[in-house]
């Protein structure tokens, strides 16, 4: 009986076992997840563009001669401060610069970058040839931005849709110097206009910061002499220009003379002692080498040691464009031009640019608003807008043309 019983347990165990036997047979072995294969993101490119002209070696030794890299130092400069945000947005930037000869035409060459995919395009070009520009591109997508042109013109009846102005206006400049000598009550003004076209525009704009800001023009006289301010050798008409100034009962003598040929020669030779300002003397501009407060000392270094010069207002115009594409890319995530202008005419767009306050754009001519820096040739002596200039908006928009009295009608 024992034994039939054991026979029996014998039995059922061995069904169990045959009936186990699949079922284990079906479990999956441990294995070793497999290791994941990296995937390589290609960054978003932006391709921006810079033209410019040659310059034009000066026939004598110059202390002011503009150097062969004007503007683009400071643009290239930008490019790898936007190529550091890039490393963390996926974004990579590029700038290809076209430096043109003196003859050479500036609307075919914007034609022939925006054909290579270039539709992000700076200019550091003379008003004239910046509107060939503008118009030559329109088509085809382009968006300018004026880093060399302060003609009023181009922020007025001459304004285009497709071009953001980061040098700035005439008037902004003039306005900068007229709110400096309101504030110090120097409100006589002698004005000295030189021959140049650029110079009677100058002067156009001071006199109408000085009625806006309640200066008085007592002199207003043309500069006859020649360049006295390159001028290597005696001349007897240094003593015409010592009397020049006789018998004028003004503050200030304000030059008009954008080309350098005789504003530096005012100073100190006048017959009364007088202060000098206008585009000599004590100067209104976006830079200065002087600058560095509000953390501007790093860029200065910065672009010091790219450079191996110091950092001129073209060079600071062109940093501040590139960075304004630079952000704005970085705010919509990608290298759309139309979507860059979008975002850079909206209340959301504002830069740090080394002047203290956020600088953005004016919707009405697209002009950047941004504070000018009041220098003497080796310091900074004020920054406009000057305390109590107030204005609805920001007391930026207390200099140049406001949005009322603005004849921009962007299409």
């Amino acid at each position: 009986m024992l034994l039939r019983a054991f026979h029996l347990l014998l039995s059922m165990a061995a069904i169990a076992a045959v009936l186990s036997g699949p079922a284990r047979a079906q479990q999956p072995l441990a294995t070793k997840p497999a290791e994941a294969t990296p995937v390589e993101v290609k960054p978003v490119e932006v391709k921006l563009g810079l033209l410019t002209r040659a310059v034009p070696p000066p026939p004598l030794y110059d202390l002011l001669a503009v150097p062969e890299d004007d503007a683009v130092a400071g643009a290239e400069l930008a490019v790898k401060d936007n190529n550091t945000t890039g490393l963390f947005t996926g974004q990579s930037f590029a700038l290809e610069t076209t430096t043109l000869a003196e003859d050479e035409d500036a609307a075919e060459a914007a034609r022939a970058l925006a054909e290579g995919g270039t539709r992000l395009l700076l200019v550091n070009l003379p008003g004239d040839d910046l509107l060939k520009v503008a118009d030559a591109v329109k088509d085809k997508g382009v968006v300018v931005f004026n880093v060399g042109a302060s003609d009023d013109a181009l922020r007025a009846e001459e304004c285009r849709a497709n071009v953001f102005h980061v040098a700035p206006s005439r008037a902004m400049l003039t306005d900068a110097l007229a709110q400096f000598l309101a504030a110090k009550r120097w409100s006589k003004l002698f004005l000295i206009v030189g021959p140049q076209p650029a110079d009677l525009l100058y002067a156009e704009a001071l006199r109408r910061s000085a009625k806006k800001f309640g200066l008085k023009v007592v002199a207003d006289k043309p500069w006859t002499f020649g360049p006295l301010g390159r001028d290597r050798s005696d001349s007897i008409t240094r003593s015409d220009a010592l009397v020049f100034s006789r018998g004028v009962d003004a503050d200030v003598i304000v030059v008009a003379d954008e080309a350098n040929d005789f504003g530096n020669y005012i100073p100190f030779r006048t017959f009364e002692p007088r202060l000098v300002a206008g585009t000599q003397g004590l100067t209104a501009s976006t830079w200065h080498p002087a600058q560095d407060a509000w953390g501007s000392a790093q860029l200065q270094s910065r672009f010091l040691r790219a450079a191996s010069r110091t950092m001129r207002p073209a060079d600071y115009q062109a940093w501040v464009a590139a960075r304004m594409i630079g952000e704005a890319a970085t705010r919509t995530g990608g290298a759309d031009p139309a979507a860059i202008a979008k975002f850079l005419r909206t209340p959301d767009f504002s830069l740090a640019a080394f002047k203290g306050v956020p600088v953005s754009i004016r919707p009405w001519d697209q002009q950047l608003r941004q504070p000018l820096l009041i220098a003497q040739p080796l310091g900074i002596v004020s920054v406009a807008p000057e305390e109590g200039f107030l204005h609805q908006r920001t007391p930026l928009d207390t200099l140049g043309t406001d949005a009322g009295e603005s004849r921009c009608r962007l299409k």
